[in-house]
C-alpha cells in the first residue's frame, strides 16, 4: 500500500492548527511584574465594609446599584477562585 503524502500534510496542518487553538486557552500564573490570569482582589476595612452594607441597605429594592453590587460580590468571589 503507498501512502499518500498530500493526506497526511492535510491531517498534520489540521493538528497544528487545532493546537494552537488549544493553547489560546491556557492561563498564565500570577507573578510579580508578569501577566496576570487572576486579577488582585481589593480588600476593604471592616468599617468600609459594615458603611457600604448600611448604604444598600437604604436603597429601594431592585436599585440598580444593589443589582450591580450584587455582581459585583459574584465576580469577587469567582476572582478568589481563580487563586
Amino acid at each position: 500500500m503507498k501512502l499518500n503524502a498530500g493526506c497526511w500534510r492535510r491531517r498534520l496542518a489540521v493538528l497544528v492548527i487545532g493546537a494552537s487553538w488549544l493553547t489560546g486557552c491556557a492561563t498564565a500564573g500570577f507573578e510579580t511584574g508578569g501577566v496576570a490570569a487572576c486579577p488582585p482582589v481589593v480588600e476593604y476595612s471592616t468599617e468600609g465594609q459594615a458603611q457600604t452594607a448600611e448604604e444598600l441597605a437604604r436603597l429601594p429594592d431592585g436599585s440598580a446599584i444593589v443589582e450591580m453590587m450584587d455582581d459585583y460580590t459574584a465576580m469577587r468571589d469567582l476572582t478568589r477562585l481563580c487563586r
